[in-house]
Formats: C-alpha cells, structure tokens, sequence
C-alpha cells in the first residue's frame, strides 16, 4: 500500500529500504511515478550540469528484454517498471544556458558567479578527458540520482532494488542508444508493489567502516556541544567547484 498521505522521512525510508527482487504486477500510479522522477532528478550534479537521465521502461517486450540482458535476473520483468539510469559523458559540451538562466531567474547565482562558473566547468571537463574519467565522472552523478529514487520510492510505500550487473549493449538496445557512445548505463532500479519481505541482513559496525582523518583511525564520539554557523549564499567564482 504506497503511503500517499504519510510518507517516510529520510531517516525512516533510509532504515526501512531493501532490495525486493519479487513484485506484484500492480502498476504504480502515474502521480507518484511523475512525483518519483522530479525527486531524483533534484540529486546533486556535479558542477550543475546534469548528466544524469532516466527511461521508464513498463511495457512488456522491454521488462522482459531487461531480463535477458540481466543474466535472467526476475526482478526487471516481474516489477511493472523498471528506472535506467544513464550517464552522458558528453552533455558537457552541450549548450547549458537554460541551467544558468534558470540559476540566475531563482536568484541562486549572479552574472559574475555564473561568467566564472561557465568556464572553470569547460577547464575542469577538459581536465577529466585528458585523464580518460569522463564516463566515470558522469556515473557518479546518475548513480547519486538512482539512491535519490530509492529512498523516495521507500518512502511512498514503493519497493525497488538497485541492480548493476548487466550487458550494457543489450540495456542501451532496449532504451534505443545503442549506437550513442556518449550516453553510458549506470543503474538499473526495478520499482513496484513487493511481493515478499525481507529482513534486513545487518550491516558491520559503525568501528569496522567509519573512521577519523585516516583510514583505519578510531572515530571517537563527540557529545559537548556544537556551534551553529548561519548558512550563506556565496556567488563567488572561486567558489564554483563541486557538486551542486
């Protein structure tokens, strides 16, 4: 039953997440479908560029293509859609006015921040290619937005579960990329009612995985209290790095 007027909070979704890999063949209704996607599409993007995409995939002949190209997985066809999350290593290159004209409309950056931010992202795009990282660098950012998906569909009361095993040519066939070698397959997100429950598995101690200033150093809890800073809205070039 999807949580239409209680929906989870962070915290709650992020605790009661799994990976589903049965599913009732109820389709999820459009609404939240529509709610979902705007929800992962407002994850970070490095540098803003937003080289992150995503196809629903329902009808029949594709869920069941996604399948074969997952090694027979069930998930891809039992659930009633399936996100593909793609990275565009070259969206870059696009002409990205309407993400800056949007930037200046909302008040987020002036002129100057965004004369600076254009070409510091041309420099550091141009850096990542001479270092063979932009098909990397761009699934970073679809992966980021497929977790956003994850957690907002726990919390519509939707399952989904991450899958990243797969034959990418066979992916990109069923999506119609096939010949684009600019657009990359990241995650692939079954999402649907569950048909089963599954306990959580556990996860190692915080002790084992978290760590101070190097890895492998002991973190120690602080409990005395913590200064708040008052947040501020920075437009300085110099600033423009990072994922936004």
């Amino acid at each position: 039953m999807t949580r239409d007027l209680d929906p989870l909070t962070v915290p709650q979704a992020i605790r009661a997440r799994r990976s589903i890999r049965h599913y009732l063949p109820d389709p999820v209704p459009d609404r939240l479908l529509t709610e979902l996607l705007d929800l992962a599409m407002e994850a970070p993007s490095s540098w803003n560029v937003q080289a992150r995409f995503v196809v629903v995939v329902s009808d029949d002949e594709g869920r069941a293509a996604l399948t074969r190209a997952t090694g027979g997985q069930p998930h891809p066809q039992e659930a009633p859609l399936t996100l593909v999350f793609v990275a565009g290593s070259q969206t870059w290159r696009e002409d990205l006015s309407d993400v800056y004209e949007r930037a200046l409309r909302d008040g987020a950056w002036n002129e100057r921040f965004v004369s600076g931010f254009s070409q510091a992202t041309q420099d550091f795009q141009r850096d990542l290619e001479q270092r063979g990282l932009l098909r990397e660098y761009a699934v970073k950012d679809a992966v980021i937005a497929a977790t956003y998906a994850m957690l907002a569909a726990t919390s519509m009361g939707l399952a989904t579960s991450p899958m990243n095993g797969w034959d990418e040519q066979q992916v990109k066939r069923v999506i119609g990329v096939e010949d684009r070698d600019d657009l990359h397959i990241a995650m692939l997100v079954p999402v649907g009612m569950p048909a089963e429950t599954r306990a959580h598995p556990g996860r190692r101690p915080r002790s084992r995985q978290a760590f101070t200033g190097r890895f492998g150093h002991e973190r120690h809890e602080r409990h005395e209290g913590h200064k708040v800073h008052e947040p501020h809205n920075t437009h300085d070039a110099h600033d423009a790095g990072g994922i936004r």
